[in-house]
């Protein structure tokens, strides 16, 4: 069997460094932080207080008032960065086949807000259950994607995938292959969370897995530096719409760039700790890359997990240094978690979104807040530190790794017909 080739035709992005594609580019070219107090409960007694809120989004700009209420903010983002990828993708779904259509969404959590208020105001009661109708509806993960599929009438494969912070990488992957073995024309993925609340906040200090540079918000996320303590929450969503290639060039649409190779792979390891050689990283890479038909060489740029963590930032390097040999000297590497946080389950959506964007630009983003090095890492590498770089990129590979030791890799490529 002929599998299909599959190009990117729309993006949608809200980020906490620009609520659409545009702004979050310009944001990430320019070595913007995300990073700030937290605005949306008060942070007293909490160990973190800051992270990277989406800002100045007002649901009720996009949404009806009714509507908006009954809806999680993950499931909020979710709707808007899809509204903005259908339309940069030029669809008009009357005049498309809806039934080869569909939605596959990624989070790692999901309504973490709505199950908060609810179980608080339980808490608060006399015991008796007077829960709102719509609890498990807007809690659910997998009402994202049901949601999208509502608002276009799209009747195609509608589910959503949870492997944490893999989880939208893994909703790409699905994607990707159900278009290539022809059970779709379409499908809008991508992901959301909206975890920067008082148990999100709070379960992840509990881990000791968040920064708690309190004083200097802004460079708390530092990738691959000496001093990094850990990582900065972020929220926010990316939508990714795929498309069969012969079906977007019938309806001329533009082609950002071609999706080629889906990798993922277990850690077997421990329910947070990466493994500390990286072995992996190394397989879903390896898997990744066999995938595409590629080898290291062809890879200019990996946009890695580096989540500013003690264990992660080195076990990933371990895995493009092992795998990479001395390819791993001419590659460009970046974490725009530098700039946006970590997005959790969103995060593969809206870093594969940065690695299509250096592919189309020839323009890789930085990691930024880098001021001491870490002997830990070869100083060979180049980490893209501070500033962009533009150079060629010819295909760019996505790593995003979830606890529970789930490792997911995409690649993107220039398109050429």
């Amino acid at each position: 069997m002929e599998l299909k080739r599959v190009v990117v035709t729309g993006l949608g992005a809200l980020t906490p460094i620009g609520n659409n594609v545009p702004d979050f580019w310009e944001g990430l070219t320019n070595g913007v932080s995300g990073a700030a107090p937290i605005k949306g409960f008060n942070t007293e007694k909490f160990k973190t207080k800051f992270a990277c809120e989406v800002k100045n989004f007002n649901p009720e700009d996009f949404l009806d008032k009714k509507e908006a209420r009954k809806l999680d903010p993950f499931v909020q983002y979710a709707l808007v960065s899809t509204e903005e990828a259908v339309k940069d993708g030029g669809f008009d779904f009357e005049k498309l086949d809806t039934n080869r259509i569909g939605v596959i969404w990624g989070a790692g959590i999901g309504g973490l807000k709505t199950f908060l208020d609810e179980i608080s105001n339980f808490a608060k009661g006399d015991g008796t259950p007077r829960y709102n109708p719509f609890f498990i509806p807007k809690m659910i993960v997998d009402i994202a994607p049901g949601h999208i599929s509502i608002k276009y009438g799209l009747r195609g494969p509608n589910f959503a995938t949870v492997s944490a912070c893999a989880s939208s990488t893994n909703a790409m992957i699905d994607a990707f292959n159900y278009i290539r073995l022809g059970m779709a024309d379409v499908i809008i993925s991508g992901g959301s969370e909206a975890i920067i609340n008082e148990a999100g906040m709070g379960g992840f200090n509990a881990m000791h897995a968040l920064s708690t540079r309190n004083d200097d918000p802004a460079t708390a996320s530092r990738p691959f530096d000496k001093d990094r303590d850990g990582f900065v929450a972020g929220e926010g969503a990316g939508t990714i719409i795929l498309e069969e290639l012969e079906h977007a060039k019938a309806r001329g649409a533009k082609i950002y760039a071609e999706l080629v190779g889906g990798g993922m792979s277990a850690d077997a390891n421990h329910i947070t700790a990466p493994h500390p050689e990286g072995l992996g990283a190394r397989m879903v890479m390896t898997n990744a890359l066999k995938d595409a038909g590629l080898t290291t060489a062809d890879i200019d740029y990996i946009n890695v997990h580096g989540t500013s963590t003690p264990l992660g930032d080195i076990s990933e390097t371990k895995a493009i240094g092992t795998l990479f040999g001395e390819d791993a000297y001419r590659l460009n590497i970046s974490s725009t978690k530098s700039m946006t946080g970590h997005l959790l389950g969103a995060a593969g959506a809206i870093e594969a979104i940065a690695a299509i964007l250096s592919v189309k630009n020839d323009i890789v983003p930085p990691t930024i807040n880098h001021f001491t090095d870490d002997p830990a890492f070869d100083p060979k590498l180049n980490f893209t530190f501070n500033k962009a770089q533009k150079r060629t990129v010819r295909a760019a590979l996505s790593n995003t790794f979830g606890f529970g030791g789930h490792n997911a890799s995409v690649i993107f490529k220039k398109y050429e017909d």
